[in-house]
């Protein structure tokens, strides 16, 4: 009886060896690729355009056959733009879904949250659209595909002032990292010039109405408003300023970049000036990439969806020469050098970022025109001719 059950013992745990070889082999025949981002509520629109771009990136790879015969597959996160459920969804796929890398968050308070843990999970995470120049400070974990604020700022501060000729600005800007990140760094370089901020007010992220803070800056000598917010926010804005009689003109960031603005206050947004990710000369990859997605989608993409597309595309070129082990993709990212995607030439300095100029665009009606590509030098902003 003990030989027999001796036996039957031997016969179990050969049988669960069979089952544990084919579950490591099954789960060696994918790649795992995380994404956060708000796919519902308020700023869903950006994070919808991110993981579109996403999404085509990984379908065209495993359309090739994938990565060494492994099928990519994306699992995509709603953060709702919510710090907290982005720092538990960057939780939930380093540990249970154990995605080899992350592409986001999508927005600037999210990779605030996710920053620290990504690092001590030693997880890549790429953002394509978070901006503040702190956000690649966190680790050596964090890269970006999309300008820092520290140059969106520092450029939009020399451009308002050099210029457009303006020495006093009004601001209008929401409590949170982006906007704040982006005001502080607009107002540093627009004061170092000898510009004066003449006003400030402020709302909650979540608010609808404006006209208090609005009336406050229609009597102000400021120039121009500054408006350094999200889509859906930068639509109140212009709708209620223009019902309250604010004849100033408005400038904005690459929050103003979303095709959404257009649909939600097209009326409003004529001569709207913004800086966004500089455009460059358009090539075949460009074209095929826009008439791809919009095809795919119905809706063209921005920078959001570029920045995304070049960022997965990095990944997954990354992942084909060094395979699945997160601190290999951490060290091959970082030395990722030319990459040629839909954004150009790409390129990242030592602590992450995008290595990028900034773009300049004029809103004409409601159709925006690209002014060109500026840099700083010697203190002076200046146009960048490729």
């Amino acid at each position: 009886m003990k030989k027999f059950l001796a036996i039957a013992l031997i016969a179990v745990v050969a049988v669960a060896a069979v089952f544990a070889n084919g579950s490591s082999e099954s789960a060696s025949s994918e790649v795992k690729i995380g994404f956060i981002g708000p796919l519902t509520g308020d700023y869903a629109n950006y994070g919808t355009l991110c993981r579109q771009a996403v999404e085509m990136a990984i379908d065209e790879c495993n359309a090739k056959g994938g990565i060494d015969g492994m099928t990519v597959k994306l699992i995509a996160e709603d953060s709702e733009g919510d710090p907290n459920k982005a720092y538990a969804a960057m939780e939930k796929l380093a540990n249970t879904d154990k995605v080899s890398a992350v592409i986001g968050p999508v927005l600037t308070g999210e990779a605030f949250s996710v920053g620290p843990i990504a690092c001590e999970l030693g997880v890549l995470s790429v953002t394509p659209s978070a901006s503040h120049k702190d956000v690649t400070n966190q680790g050596d974990y964090i890269f970006r595909t999309t300008p820092s604020d520290g140059l969106q700022g520092e450029v939009a501060g020399k451009y308002w002032y050099q210029i457009l000729g303006y020495r006093k600005l009004a601001v209008l800007y929401a409590k949170n990292d982006y906007s704040q990140g982006l005001y502080e760094g607009m107002k540093e370089s627009f004061e170092a010039d000898g510009g004066s901020i003449v006003a400030v007010e402020t709302f909650m992220v979540g608010d609808k109405d404006f006209k208090t803070q609005l009336t406050k800056l229609k009597d102000t000598d400021a120039e121009a408003i500054y408006i350094p917010d999200y889509t859906a926010e930068m639509a109140q804005i212009l709708e209620q300023a223009s019902q309250l009689g604010v004849n100033k003109p408005f400038l904005s960031g690459d929050g103003f970049l979303s095709e959404e603005i257009y649909q939600l206050a097209g009326e409003y947004t004529d001569g709207v000036v913004y800086t966004a990710s500089a455009q460059l000369e358009e090539t075949s990859l460009v074209k095929e990439f826009r008439d791809a997605y919009t095809a795919k989608w119905g809706i063209g993409p921005d920078s959001f969806a570029t920045n995304s597309y070049d960022a997965t595309n990095i990944l997954l070129s990354v992942i084909d020469e060094v395979g699945t082990d997160r601190k290999a993709i951490r060290d091959g990212f970082a030395a990722v050098k030319d990459f040629e995607g839909v954004n150009g030439t790409i390129n990242f300095a030592e602590n992450g970022d995008l290595v990028a100029y900034q773009g300049i665009y004029e809103v004409e009606g409601n159709t925006p025109k690209y002014v060109g590509a500026f840099k700083i030098e010697s203190g002076e902003v200046v146009k960048v001719h490729y």
